[in-house]
């Protein structure tokens, strides 16, 4: 690798796949592309997001909800371009932490990565929570889902045996998800293809409107209602990334994670096209706007009306949609944590591989502990508590989606101006995306300072608990990483530096 740094000379090359404590590797060519695809759609849990989301886009935007979930693609589609260039250059499972850390410097990298792992301490026990409800729902047991002890009981033995399965390996993880994604698009696709047979023939029991595509206009209602919208849009589409977050245990890594990571976006549009189109002609606006605040309305109490007595199908297919994401939600957070060990950014003990699973178990583990004793601490405080947590991801996941965009076109700097497909692809796309998640991020910010806007309507320090909590985990990072730095200086050593002409024109292999 190249390297053109600041003063000091060049940064020393740092081994990919392999662990600083006894240089066991990650197991090479575990998975496929497919299976990578596979996990990259299950990390964003589309039929839950759907659920979470739909109802406060059709608030906002009315029967313009396709249109502004249409909208919302346009910086994910531009940040994973930016994921499949810096990936075909650097192969490291840490992805946005390697990868700023080689074109911005340490500082900016190890809050890249903090970001990405704190994503999923404060998701997982969530998202396991909702795989339990929605499960309980489909099997009848419909006192046991609002009992808050038998919950979050059964939602920690769900976070320890998706963990289990995290860490006895790759390809068992694989399988799983293949199977759990079949479910998902299976009843999603029924219960949308049920929706609209229904609104065309009249049989629809709420005020059903039929289809136009003038719904995929996300400026029909308005720019405040885009705004907003937009901000949800990137909670639904984000978590495709955890396919690059395999790239060491795919086949043709230099490629093949990449390409999962475009085309698990361009699947997911088609997904929630569809479903927003049979969901807003269905039950037409009011109700859904109505019932914005609660998610179940979407699927639970929708899937009753739309699908009578099969309406299990649907509560499946949302518990199965959680139940895959809180697995393929531990990835990106364990490979981050690896990969900022095995370069001295955190204790090396972290990077400990499995001699015989060849996964990284020390901080599965961790990761999984972490979250499980987030979800049982907030829940004590209050559920709109968890509620809020959930809210200040959208903080973590632009800024760490906005500095990788802007960390491809630096990396890339010397190759921009070769010829129009560098300067538009790696160059003008990453940027144009890491700008708009900027604005998204700033209007975040603004729109969280308002207590009002919370899940509970109450002040922390007289602002919003989202913000609240997202500053906090900000300060924390910056102590944690001083107080490292004050520890092990061997990370901040490195130095920035340019991709490698070899690697950008295809002349040489990447190690």
């Amino acid at each position: 690798m190249a390297h053109d740094g600041k003063a000091g000379g060049p940064a020393p090359e740092v081994p990919q796949g392999t662990n600083g404590a006894d240089g066991t590797g990650l197991k090479a060519n575990a998975i496929g592309f497919l299976d990578a695809l596979v996990i990259g759609l299950n990390s964003t849990s589309p039929a839950y997001s759907l659920a979470a989301v739909l109802g406060p886009i059709v608030a906002l935007a009315g029967i313009y909800a396709p249109g502004v979930m249409l909208a919302s693609f346009v910086p994910m589609l531009l940040i994973a371009a930016a994921f499949y260039y810096l990936n075909k250059v650097d192969q490291d499972c840490g992805t946005t932490f390697s990868w700023v850390t080689r074109a911005m410097g340490p500082w900016a990298g190890w809050l890249g990565g903090w970001a990405i792992a704190l994503t999923g301490v404060l998701v997982i026990g969530s998202l396991a929570d909702v795989a339990v409800h929605f499960g309980l729902l489909a099997a009848g047991l419909d006192s046991w889902a609002v009992d808050p002890v038998i919950r979050q009981t059964l939602t920690v033995v769900v976070i320890l045996v998706m963990t289990a399965i995290c860490v006895i390996g790759t390809e068992l993880s694989a399988h799983l998800q293949d199977v759990l994604i079949l479910a998902q698009v299976f009843f999603l696709l029924t219960f949308a293809v049920v929706a609209i047979y229904r609104v065309y023939a009249g049989t629809s029991t709420l005020d059903s409107i039929e289809p136009s595509l003038t719904w995929l206009n996300p400026f029909g209602a308005g720019g405040a209602a885009l705004t907003g919208g937009l901000l949800l849009g990137v909670f639904i589409y984000w978590g495709w990334e955890s396919a690059v977050n395999l790239t060491e245990e795919v086949e043709n890594s230099a490629t093949a994670p990449g390409k999962a990571g475009v085309w698990s976006t361009v699947v997911l549009l088609v997904t929630y096209l569809s479903v927003g189109f049979a969901v807003v002609g269905y039950a037409g606006t009011t109700f859904l706007a109505e019932n914005a605040d609660d998610e179940e309305a979407v699927f639970a109490v929708l899937a009753h009306e739309v699908m009578g007595g099969w309406d299990w199908v649907v509560l499946l297919a949302v518990c199965t949609s959680a139940l895959a994401s809180t697995q393929t939600t531990i990835i990106p957070a364990s490979r981050t944590a690896l990969s900022m060990a095995r370069r001295h950014a955190l204790p090396p003990r972290l990077a400990h591989i499995h001699p015989r699973f060849r996964t990284p178990d020390v901080s599965t583990w961790w990761v999984a502990g972490i979250a499980i004793a987030w979800y049982l601490v907030v829940n004590q405080i209050s559920e709109n508590a968890l509620l809020d947590s959930l809210t200040a991801l959208s903080l973590l996941i632009a800024f760490y989606y906005a500095l990788t965009g802007l960390a491809c076109a630096i990396y890339y700097r010397r190759h921009l101006l070769e010829n129009v497909h560098n300067f538009l692809l790696i160059g003008v796309g990453p940027l144009v995306g890491a700008g708009l998640l900027t604005w998204l991020l700033v209007e975040s910010v603004g729109d969280m300072a308002n207590p009002e806007n919370s899940a509970g309507g109450v002040s922390w320090f007289g602002l919003g608990p989202p913000l609240v909590i997202g500053i906090a985990i900000g300060v924390v990072g910056l102590i944690v990483m001083c107080v490292w730095r004050l520890m092990d200086g061997t990370y901040w050593q490195e130095k920035r530096s340019v991709a490698d002409p070899d690697l950008v024109h295809g002349t040489k292999k990447s190690p």
